[in-house]
């Protein structure tokens, strides 16, 4: 392919419709989360069609505006190519494999994408997600990749930003991939730094396909679309993969991370359940709250723009601005199962407030003809709310990815995939 039109292609937003949208310093303050159920101008929804036809497409756009920034288009194809395989991993288990992942220009950056699965006949459901530091992380196995680009120094075996063969198997109880494999799940994770290592003033990853001047609009894409478009390249190769049931491919994210995972599925209907672990402000927690010891707007932006778009730093001084809040986000993945997590001690991340927004939510699931939040009040820790399509988690301790949460994904997704 033509390397202009390929880039042209991919840098082609889903909408082109930012000149109907205010400055953010026009917008009407709005202190409550706003209704999900009633449009830009004003109009209420009140059938499933108006919601999918005029709502969902508006929130879209108005979160690619004034949040995360424009999605890319999807690339023509997703290729993959096999570095290796092994029959007899995760303890005789599973099967373990890499792909490498192209869509794009040789140049471009590629995916290398961690496959676990069991053995025997599937297809069976799969967790997808990105990770922080790299694959070998979660496996000793020899033949899995090291990262090539830059990574944060506090992951294991770190040596000057470069991954090194000491991180191998570190930190396996972050993505246990025997355990996910023994209950019956695929599992698919890739270093998010493949597509945009996580630092804001060096021109690598996309952002050197896409480069780096802003929008005139405000809305370029921010990082963490970058990653949540990511993610959708991952699946376009593993809908392909015949031990990857296409129709049952869950998403999941820690923290930043996490947030990516929301975003992805918000808008990728591909993905049938999203559990965003601990994502916080950005992502499950809302922009508007008075919780003095959560993450706020004017925090985040400040400590990570590059995660947002330029409009979204305009609303720190007055998050009751923003013409969405992140109950917006949940609805968009209506009527699919989302599941929320929190850890008691983490109290940055707004564990309350989470709960809100899933309260918030619930109106569009019930127009959709699904019930959304089961639960008035916040369940006791370590007392897992999985019986609702939209789930809470709160365990007991800090900010974290642990075998703990996992087996809550897996329980809810027994319960909604299987």
């Amino acid at each position: 392919m033509n390397r202009l039109l390929a880039l042209a292609m991919l840098l082609t937003p889903l909408s082109l419709h930012a000149a109907e949208f205010p400055p953010p310093e026009r917008l009407p303050r709005v202190p409550e989360l706003p209704n999900p159920l009633v449009t830009f101008d004003g109009t209420p929804i009140t059938t499933a069609a108006q919601w999918q036809t005029q709502r969902k497409p508006e929130l879209k756009r108005l979160f690619e505006h004034y949040m995360y920034g424009r999605q890319p288009a999807a690339p023509p194809q997703t290729f993959g190519r096999v570095l290796f395989e092994d029959a007899h991993a995760l303890g005789g288990q599973g099967v373990l494999r890499e792909m490498e992942l192209t869509f794009g220009p040789p140049e471009w950056p590629k995916i290398y994408l961690l496959i676990a699965a069991p053995k025997g006949q599937g297809p069976f459901p799969c967790f997808v997600g990105a990770n922080f530091g790299g694959n070998h992380l979660f496996t000793d196995h020899r033949k899995v990749r090291l990262p090539q680009s830059w990574v944060p120094d506090r992951y294991p075996g770190v040596v000057d930003h470069r991954a090194t063969d000491a991180g191998r198997g570190a930190q396996a109880g972050v993505w246990p991939l025997e355990g996910i494999v023994a209950r019956g799940y695929a599992t698919a994770t890739f270093y998010c730094g493949d597509v945009q290592p996580d630092r804001p003033d060096v021109l690598e990853g996309m952002r050197a396909v896409w480069g780096t001047s802003s929008s005139k609009d405000g809305d370029q894409t921010a990082t963490i679309m970058t990653w949540a478009w990511g993610i959708q390249r991952a699946i376009d190769y593993l809908a392909t993969d015949h031990a990857i049931d296409a129709k049952r491919i869950a998403v999941v994210g820690h923290s930043r991370l996490g947030k990516t995972a929301l975003v992805a599925a918000a808008f990728d209907d591909r993905i049938a359940l999203a559990v965003a672990n601990q994502a916080g402000c950005g992502g499950s927690g809302p922009s508007r709250h008075h919780d003095p010891k959560a993450e706020t707007v004017e925090r985040i932006t400040r400590a990570f723009p590059h995660w947002f778009c330029q409009n979204f730093t305009a609303f720190g001084p007055d998050p009751a601005r923003l013409p969405f809040d992140q109950h917006a986000l949940v609805a968009l993945c209506a009527p699919r199962p989302v599941l929320f997590t929190a850890a008691a001690d983490d109290l940055w991340a707004n564990p309350a407030g989470k709960f809100e927004v899933l309260k918030a939510a619930t109106p569009v699931y019930e127009l959709l003809g699904v019930e959304g939040l089961k639960a008035e009040a916040m369940p006791a820790p370590d007392a897992p709310l999985i019986g609702s399509r939209l789930g809470y988690w709160i365990r007991r301790g800090q900010h974290a990815m642990s075998p703990p949460d996992w087996q809550t994904y897996l329980d809810f997704a027994d319960k909604w995939l299987k």
